[in-house]
C-alpha cells in the first residue's frame, strides 16, 4: 500500500481536502535516523506489550533521541480518535471497546523501561460517556502499584462532552502533571481544531488547579499554522490568567498533504522571543522550540518544575 493510500485509509474525513505542498524542512529541524540499541530496545517492550505510542502515531520527530534513552509516551484507549483535526496523524473513525488490560500492561512496560517519569496520553473518546476519565484513572493506580516512585504525567482529551465528574476523578487520582494542549490560537480553531472550544480547553486546565492546587498544569501550541505573533502572545497570556504552570511552543510539521498546509517555519529567534515573554509573565518553565514537544524531556523538565515551585515558595515567605 502506497503513503498515500495509507493516508486515505488513516484520515477519511480528509480525502476531500485539497492537497498541499510538503515543504522541505530547514537544517534547525532535521534529526538523525533512530538506530540506536536503545531504540530498539524501547520498540520491542512497546510491541511485545501491545502498547500505542503517540511518539508513533505523531510521527513525533524526537523519537530517536527519547526512545534511544527508554523514553516513550504511552497512548491509550486504542489508536483511533473520534475527532478528525486537520494537523493530527492520528487515524480518525469509530474506536474500538476499551481493553480493561491495557492499564497493566502499561505498568509493566512503565517498570521493564525502568521509568522515573511517564507521560500517558490519550485519543479523543467522544463515544464514552466519561472520554475515557476511569480509563485513566486506572492506568495512573497500576503505575503507581507497579512503579510507586515513577511521577506520572498525563496528557488528556478536553472531555468536551462529559460533566466535570471526568476531571475531578482524574485529579482525584493524583497524577502529578495534569496537561491539555491548547494546540493553536483561537481564531484558527475552526480549521485545525473544529471539535474543540479553546475556552473550554482553557477552563479545564483552570479547574485542574482548582480542584488541587498542588498538581502542575501545563498546555502547549504548535506554531507555523497561520497564526499572527499578536495571537500567540494573547494565548501566553489567557495561559497564565489559567494559572497554568508550564507552557511548551513548538513547530507544526505538517503529516501529509492532505493535513493543514504549513504556513511557514518559524525561526529559532522567534521562538526565543516567545521564550522571553512567557517566562516573563509568570510561568514556572517555558519550553519554546522548533523541536518541543509535549512530553520531549518530560522527566527533567518535572524535576526542573519542582525546583522552580520551592524557589518561588521562598521567594515570597521571604518578602
Amino acid at each position: 500500500m502506497s503513503k498515500v493510500q495509507k493516508d486515505v485509509v488513516r484520515h477519511p474525513e480528509k480525502v476531500n481536502k485539497p492537497s498541499s505542498p510538503i515543504s522541505r524542512k530547514p537544517a534547525w529541524i532535521r534529526v538523525k535516523a533512530p538506530i540506536s540499541a536503545g531504540y530498539r530496545n524501547t520498540k520491542a517492550i512497546i510491541k511485545e506489550n501491545e502498547l500505542v505510542t503517540v511518539c508513533e502515531e505523531a510521527n513525533c520527530p524526537n523519537v530517536g533521541e527519547c526512545w534511544s534513552q527508554g523514553h516513550a509516551t504511552m497512548m491509550i484507549m486504542g489508536d483511533i480518535c473520534t475527532r478528525g483535526c486537520s494537523f493530527c496523524n492520528i487515524s480518525t473513525g469509530k474506536p474500538n471497546a476499551l481493553d480493561v488490560f491495557e492499564p497493566g500492561r502499561v505498568a509493566l512496560a512503565v517498570s521493564k523501561l525502568d521509568l522515573k517519569h511517564v507521560v500517558i496520553t490519550s485519543v479523543d473518546r467522544d463515544d464514552l460517556v466519561d472520554g475515557g476519565a476511569d480509563h485513566f484513572v486506572k492506568t495512573i493506580r497500576a503505575i503507581r502499584k507497579r512503579s510507586p516512585n515513577t511521577t506520572i504525567e498525563i496528557l488528556t482529551p478536553d472531555f468536551l462532552k462529559c460533566d466535570e465528574h471526568a476531571l475531578i476523578n482524574i485529579i482525584e487520582a493524583k497524577p502529578d502533571v495534569f496537561n491539555h494542549n491548547l494546540e493553536t490560537v483561537p481564531s484558527l480553531y475552526p480549521n485545525v481544531r473544529p471539535g474543540a472550544r479553546y475556552f473550554h480547553s482553557l477552563r479545564l486546565l483552570q479547574r485542574a488547579k482548582e480542584i488541587d492546587p498542588r498538581i502542575f498544569t501545563k498546555s502547549g501550541i504548535m506554531v507555523g499554522l497561520g497564526e499572527k505573533k499578536i495571537e500567540v502572545h494573547q494565548v501566553i497570556d489567557d495561559m497564565r490568567s489559567a494559572n497554568i504552570d508550564f507552557l511548551t511552543i513548538g513547530q507544526y510539521l505538517q503529516p501529509s498533504n492532505k493535513h493543514h498546509p504549513l504556513d511557514r517555519f518559524v525561526n529559532p529567534k522567534e521562538f526565543s522571543d516567545y521564550y522571553k515573554y512567557a517566562l516573563g509573565k509568570g510561568f514556572l518553565m517555558v519550553s519554546s522550540s522548533p523541536l518541543t514537544r509535549s512530553s520531549y524531556h518530560a522527566g527533567e523538565d518535572f524535576k526542573k518544575l519542582k525546583v522552580a515551585r520551592l524557589k518561588r515558595l521562598s521567594t515570597s515567605l521571604n518578602h
